[in-house]
């Protein structure tokens, strides 16, 4: 059963989904941001926080700057610029990326999720710069997410662009909504791992057994 949300805000903006991306212009971000805060400034009153407080007197703002311009700034920005190059040489094994940031929110209660990830790939007629592996996963990432959809869109965003033969995009993430809150978890037993394989890595159990073995110490 479909919940009666509406589809447009009250300004007549298309509402959509936490980890979706609509690309917004720099006077629609300039009125989201003075938006927020006045919101904040709303929430803080029926919080009781006085804003006499020298250390709260513009923390509204800076919450708005913070979910607009950074936590959630994938949701508002073009995909960075990506380069990709042709496979001149036939490359035809494991081209590994370990240790790349993720900085997301968990679309649930709103707490951080912070982890790495991993991503392997076999090309095809095409690569792709480790640089630009990382701009991905931080466009991706800088959303409200659940970390499973998390590295599906991560995994189905390259498979478009360069139509590997293999790949695998696995996640290790601590969750604050399980450390700061709920359970009080400690850092280690929040941890959660998530893994996409395609191609290769998803038929092949070999070729997955070697990939996550390459990839194992990465958070240790």
């Amino acid at each position: 059963m479909e919940n009666d949300f509406p589809k447009n805000n009250f300004l007549g903006f298309e509402n959509f989904d936490a980890n979706g991306n609509k690309p917004i212009s720099s006077e629609e971000k300039e009125q989201m941001l003075l938006l927020v805060e006045e919101k904040f400034n709303d929430i803080f009153d029926i919080l009781r926080i006085s804003r006499n407080d020298p250390n709260s007197t513009k923390t509204p703002r800076r919450i708005s700057k913070m979910l607009i311009n950074e936590l959630f700034s994938g949701r508002f920005e073009e995909v960075p610029k990506i380069t990709v190059f042709p496979n001149r040489n036939n490359v035809n094994n494991l081209i590994i990326s370990r240790g790349i940031k993720v900085m997301s929110v968990c679309s649930h209660h709103w707490q951080p999720i912070s982890g790495l990830c991993s991503i392997g790939y076999i090309p095809n007629k095409s690569i792709i710069g480790l640089s630009k592996l990382s701009r991905i996963v931080d466009w991706f990432s800088r959303r409200g997410q659940i970390q499973e959809e998390l590295g599906e869109q991560i995994a189905d965003y390259l498979e478009k662009l360069i139509k590997p033969k293999a790949l695998g995009v696995v996640i290790n993430a601590k969750h604050y909504c399980m450390i700061a809150r709920g359970v009080n978890a400690s850092e280690e037993d929040s941890l959660m791992t998530t893994s996409s394989m395609r191609g290769y890595l998803l038929e092949d159990l070999n070729l997955r057994n070697e990939f996550l073995k390459l990839i194992e110490n990465t958070n240790k």
